[in-house]
């Protein structure tokens, strides 16, 4: 019967952890850095003319979409001003 120190357990959950992390981290660096390396002038041109569409791509992300509900909570307002006037026009104390 073997018994894990909790002590064990936890750093190397914690270094399992931090590895998993600078790997994804480092993806984005690598796949740059591959194109630096390709030794046939019109493949590395290609994959450097890949990098800058997707660069471009990035810097011109559309604009992210404006909260409506304060629109839709002044119209519901507006709405329920109009209704209020007009019940207060049929209505006269009944």
């Amino acid at each position: 019967m073997s018994i894990v120190e909790p002590k064990s357990t936890a750093i190397f959950l914690a270094g399992l952890l931090s590895c998993t992390t600078l790997t994804l981290g480092m993806r984005p660096a690598a796949a740059v850095e591959q194109c630096r390396f390709i030794t046939a002038k019109a493949e590395r041109e290609a994959c450097y003319q890949r990098q800058e569409v997707e660069l471009a791509a990035k810097r011109n992300k559309p604009e992210p979409k404006r909260d409506t509900t304060m629109e839709a909570l002044q119209q519901m307002k507006q709405e329920d001003q109009a209704l209020d006037r007009q019940i207060h026009g049929i209505c006269r104390g009944c």
